[in-house]
């Protein structure tokens, strides 16, 4: 059974497209140009499921047409619509991967350490970057959260394989 740790969000498929099974997939990360996907996960009613390509194309930047294995109707489709698109963290990572070269999106469920105090601060939920100022959205143990900035000057050190990020945090600023 695949474990949410072991998978991040890409995007979510949206409508079907034409009757044979076909269906638009919003995506919002460019993991197919970094790797060769022979399949994606959906989450469908929470479980978390492989599904293999028969074939897809890219209609623009951010939306493919794809056709997945056993989903041959309008209707099977339709089922689809709205669920989130999930890739597997080790179809591509090594543990010395630097944050460079590396999506917002793949961080997402990071465990950010305070590097001072070796103390794990909480877990990344969502990465802003509307503004020039990219901020990591962190929720604690008590479903507590706070704003730090993704700065590169204060990420220490990245280890995907234990999906940590090891952070100079500024004094005071987890007490806001």
């Amino acid at each position: 059974m695949i474990q949410q740790q072991q998978v991040y969000p890409i995007g979510r498929i949206g409508k079907p497209h034409g009757v044979k099974g076909e269906m638009n997939f919003m995506f919002d990360d460019d993991v197919f140009d970094r790797t060769d996907a022979d399949h994606i996960i959906i989450e469908t009613e929470g479980i978390l499921v492989p599904f293999f390509f028969e074939e897809y194309r890219f209609r623009n930047d951010n939306t493919a047409l794809i056709k997945l294995e056993g989903i041959d109707t309008q209707d099977q489709a339709r089922e689809f619509t709205n669920c989130i698109v999930y890739f597997e963290r080790d179809q591509h990572e090594t543990s010395n991967t630097p944050l460079s070269d590396m999506t917002w999106s793949q961080i997402v469920g990071f465990k950010i350490i305070d590097s001072q105090t070796s103390r794990c601060v909480g877990t990344i939920k969502s990465v802003d970057d509307s503004t020039i100022n990219v901020l990591f959205e962190i929720e604690d143990d008590e479903q507590h959260r706070v704003l730090i900035p993704a700065n590169e000057e204060l990420i220490e050190a990245v280890d995907c394989q234990q999906q940590t990020i090891s952070m100079s945090i500024p004094d005071g600023l987890l007490a806001l």
